[in-house]
């Protein structure tokens, strides 16, 4: 079998974990292959290089790619299928070989499930006329990727964002009630707490993000609720949010298990092949840390 060659594509790449979880995930399944990364600035003939290297796996150069930021809806005219989730979700993530061309995914949904999975395992059990509640905090890429994903899994979802307009979009997505969606701001939130329990509380904003590692989507004068608190943001590891959460009593977790998840259903999509989770996971403590 030929090494697999794979890699992602996205701006800035340097601080990538990326190629550690996936060289892993090559050595766990006892494969040879490369990781590579594409970095590509939004700046003039972006397209044309991206139009490129997609040319280049088409030619069977490259196996499979994952997207970041800031390309993650840019790619999708450049492919030839798209699956239901990346369709509906409006990005992709992961692009893989099909017999006709090349086709784009979005692990990112499942990924999360994946996760949350092992960290609320009680509330899935919860009859269907008591759906659980999560409430998000932002209304971008990464809300639309979540949101899906747990309205895909039977639960009502509300999202709180600096930009109604988003959230309202996102809560239409999911095929929720927009009274669902309400300003980021405190006195609209302390008002939503005041009539809603929600079993989840997930921050799908950048804030709180190495190198502004004091920023925090919640409220400083407003009381967390008592729930579940997920940070997508894996850098720092231990965010002013989930800081917060904590000292509050309540469960928290960032998002490093979703971003193992979501890298190792991607490699799953190229090799056919299921790696360790947490094989993956130790590949990238120290760098996480």
């Amino acid at each position: 079998m030929k090494p697999f060659c794979l890699g992602i594509i996205g701006y800035p790449l340097a601080h990538s974990y990326s190629p550690r979880l996936h060289q892993a995930a090559l050595q766990d399944c006892g494969l040879r292959g490369k990781y590579e990364l594409h970095p590509l600035p939004l700046s003039p003939g972006w397209q044309q290089a991206l139009a490129e290297l997609f040319q280049r796996m088409r030619q069977g150069e490259m196996d499979g790619l994952n997207v970041t930021i800031p390309h993650k809806q840019a790619v999708m005219p450049f492919l030839d299928e798209l699956t239901p989730s990346a369709q509906a979700i409006g990005a992709v993530n992961t692009i893989s070989h099909l017999p006709s061309g090349l086709l784009g995914d979005n692990t990112d949904a499942p990924g999360f499930l994946a996760h949350l999975a092992g960290l609320l395992s009680g509330v899935w059990e919860r009859p269907a006329a008591h759906a659980p509640h999560a409430l998000l905090l932002g209304a971008g890429g990464s809300a639309r990727a979540v949101a899906y994903g747990l309205a895909q899994a039977g639960w009502r979802v509300s999202l709180a964002a600096r930009r109604l307009d988003q959230a309202r979009q996102v809560a239409r997505l999911c095929a929720q009630d927009e009274a669902g969606a309400i300003p980021l701001e405190q006195n609209a939130l302390d008002g939503f707490l005041q009539h809603n329990e929600p079993d989840l509380l997930v921050n799908t904003t950048p804030l709180g993000m190495w190198p502004q590692v004091q920023d925090c989507p919640w409220p400083a004068g407003l009381p967390l609720p008592q729930a579940l608190v997920y940070d997508l943001v894996y850098n720092p590891a231990q965010t002013v949010l989930l800081q917060r959460a904590r000292a509050a009593g309540c469960k928290a977790s960032n998002g490093l298990g979703m971003l193992v998840e979501q890298a190792a259903l991607s490699f799953e999509r190229w090799t056919g092949r299921s790696p360790s989770r947490l094989v993956m996971r130790q590949a990238i403590t120290e760098q996480a840390a």
